[in-house]
């Protein structure tokens, strides 16, 4: 990062910072808010052209659920401008979308999937910014349509596990797809699925050549018939031409986490995550979600607890800016968004 532009960045955060918080070994300030009141849940977040992108989403803009409130599905595009101190509007996406797979990469700002009430999506865009809009290239579609999935970019091959097929779901998707960035006209490839459960909401991270999938939950019939919750702590890595590998288990449930999880000095690190201790608490009372941050040496296949964020806030990506892992919003309880951005800078 050139140093004006690295000085500008802090200038941002210390303009407009409210709340500072060391957890573990990332010093966690604010960026300018988005522009929206409430803020969204499952938006797609990305970089292209030196340009911070956040797209999409869903909210309750009206009332709260336990109020009669509709959820909502967004397609508006903000963009936050190196040189900038402010959201811009950046454009529309193709429809409105959330709970999609983000991924920047060196084409661009790439959207996987994801869904609005009556659907789920199989279409991936690549984004670009211009400067003053974004413009949108159809990328080979998924085999099938899948929201609430994770990815993350392992060199230049994109990966996906899990995820939800249609809205209403009574299982999740026992699946783990491929793209060759370099040979994308071969489209997505089939791969062995984690040996794990099923699962939806779960946590990727890409580290060292590998790709990295923890936790999440599955749906289990409950004895009405009707689909629940059952979370889930296991953790896999997944290696090229070796395949997965079971590693040690979450020392508690981390449930749309922000993710890619970010990578610092070498330990992937999970950021809160829903854990399932509230899940009999009224959305009133709600205390919001898990704040400690969980870290995994894959040297020593152990698990530690590393500090907490000053946020609490699922169903979000995660992207990097300007060597700052930023994480866009998302639930801060249940049926409750935020238009807060957390950064912090990259170790």
């Amino acid at each position: 990062m050139s140093v004006p532009t690295r000085t500008l960045l802090l200038f941002i955060m210390l303009t407009t910072t409210t709340h500072r918080l060391i957890g573990g070994s990332l010093y966690w300030q604010s960026l300018p808010q988005l522009p929206d009141k409430e803020g969204f849940a499952g938006s797609f977040s990305g970089v292209s052209r030196g340009a911070l992108l956040v797209a999409g989403g869903a909210n309750f803009p009206d009332k709260r659920p336990w109020e009669g409130g509709t959820k909502i599905w967004h397609d508006r595009v903000f963009a936050l401008e190196s040189r900038s101190v402010a959201w811009r509007d950046a454009g529309r996406l193709p429809s409105a979308n959330g709970y999609g797979v983000s991924a920047t990469v060196d084409e661009g700002f790439v959207l996987v999937g994801g869904g609005d009430a009556q659907r789920n999506f199989a279409e991936v865009w690549l984004a670009r910014w211009d400067g003053e809009s974004l413009k949108f290239a159809a990328w080979p579609a998924l085999p099938k349509p899948l929201a609430q999935a994770a990815g993350a970019v392992v060199g230049r091959t994109l990966y996906l596990a899990g995820g939800l097929d249609r809205p209403g779901a009574t299982q999740a998707q026992r699946v783990f797809l491929a793209l060759d960035l370099d040979h994308r006209a071969d489209g997505w490839q089939t791969l062995e699925p984690c040996p794990g459960p099923e699962r939806f909401l779960a946590v990727a991270a890409a580290h060292d050549g590998a790709f990295y999938l923890f936790g999440g939950a599955r749906l289990v019939l409950n004895a009405h018939g009707q689909p629940q919750r059952e979370l889930l702590r296991d953790a896999w890595r997944y290696r090229p031409g070796v395949g997965w590998t079971r590693l040690t288990d979450l020392p508690r449930a981390a449930v749309a986490a922000p993710t890619p999880a970010p990578v610092v000095a070498g330990r992937v690190c999970i950021l809160g995550g829903d854990d399932g201790s509230q899940t009999n608490v009224a959305p009133t009372t709600h205390r919001g979600f898990q704040r400690d941050v969980l870290a995994y040496d894959p040297a020593s296949d152990q698990w530690s607890r590393a500090g907490e964020v000053p946020f609490s806030l699922l169903t979000t990506s995660a992207t990097i800016w300007q060597d700052h892992h930023v994480v866009p919003g998302g639930e801060a309880r249940p049926g409750v968004r935020s238009p807060a951005i957390w950064a912090a800078e990259t170790k």
